[in-house]
């Protein structure tokens, strides 16, 4: 039986797709927008059996081609530019393919797993616990995807297959090259590393210091295997927060991200004020555009998830980071 991962080709969706392949899964249905024709890159090493389309793939469902086949839909697919303004196309791409694919699933019975976002929290001012009253998005990606999350609150007592969303925190990792100004701050700092010896952060604003602004930063390999143990789980549903449960500051991904580099070349690791000292990274002003749209702090509470039957531990940054600029530099990226 086929499973479908949408945004194959994109960050979190290729290498759902590459993890399955490592479990001996290959009858994929790839489904993406290649408008953007370079993403490609991201498919080239996995094996699927199929590449439809988006806006195909829905005409097909709709037509029945692919009632009785699918096993399982792990959505990843959307737009998650968190500074797009058009909230026409944030709704359209975001809520209604969701709740489009949502409601093909229930009716042939089908697993959905689909990718929810922190963004749904805001700047976090009532805790990050996945209840409705810690819920206020700052932008339209936020709501578009608090959105679908209410609307399978209401139809929680009338599913007819598994039902899951993922509120990823800040995900990082291998496949993000694409992304580019929404990439994770891990690969800028390896790309400005590499290209001028130093990296660059945010400096002061609200109340947290230089470098100080504080996310979970989780790796995408982690949320691949939160992905796979609910895909063979299926009896589990609900709104699940993903992330490591444990905040730490931007400054500890740019201290990983050079001593990395520094440790490949043979140099010895260096603290955070030795790297100040040593001008290897820097503090810009933060930016007007950004003031009362940010989330200074950020962290999962993993309460949920732990007691969905979830136990397997996630990556620090110190770990996390350092694995994934290790894989850059191997590969010459």
């Amino acid at each position: 039986m086929t499973i479908v991962v949408t945004g194959a080709a994109g960050f979190i969706g290729s290498n759902i797709v590459k993890a399955l392949n490592a479990r001996g899964e290959t009858d994929i249905i790839a489904v993406d927008n290649l408008t953007r024709g370079d993403k490609f890159r991201n498919l080239v090493d996995c094996q699927i059996s199929h590449y439809v389309d988006k806006n195909e793939f829905i005409a097909e469902l709709a037509s029945g081609r692919w009632d009785g086949q699918i096993t399982a839909i792990l959505h990843q697919g959307a737009c998650s530019d968190t500074m797009e303004h058009n909230g026409k196309y944030m709704m359209e791409n975001n809520y209604q393919y969701t709740l489009g694919l949502f409601e093909w699933c229930q009716a042939e019975e089908v697993q959905f797993i689909y990718a929810s976002s922190a963004a749904t929290y805001g700047a976090g001012s009532n805790g990050f616990h996945e209840d409705p009253e810690c819920e206020s998005p700052l932008n339209v990606y936020g709501y578009s995807k608090l959105l679908f999350d209410q609307v399978l609150r209401q139809r929680w007592d009338d599913l007819s297959a598994q039902a899951v969303g993922f509120r990823y925190f800040n995900v990082y990792g291998d496949r993000e090259w694409h992304k580019e100004r929404m990439a994770s701050v891990a690969f800028h700092h390896y790309n400005q590393y590499r290209q001028n010896g130093k990296v660059k952060l945010f400096g002061e604003y609200g109340g947290y210091p230089a470098g100080g602004h504080t996310r979970d930063f989780v790796s995408v390999e982690d949320v691949v295997k939160v992905n796979l143990w609910f895909l063979d789980n299926a009896e589990v549903c609900g709104v699940y927060n993903v992330g490591t449960g444990r905040a730490q500051p931007f400054n500890d991904v740019a201290t990983t991200v050079i001593n990395t580099f520094r440790q490949q070349e043979g140099k010895s690791v260096l603290t955070l004020e030795q790297i100040l000292a040593e001008g290897l990274l820097e503090y810009t002003e933060f930016p007007d555009a950004l003031k009362g749209k940010y989330q200074s702090f950020t962290e999962a509470d993993l309460t949920l998830l732990r007691e969905a039957g979830y136990e397997e531990p996630f990556m620090t940054v110190e770990e996390g980071v350092q694995r994934y600029v290790e894989t850059l530099l191997k590969r010459g990226a």
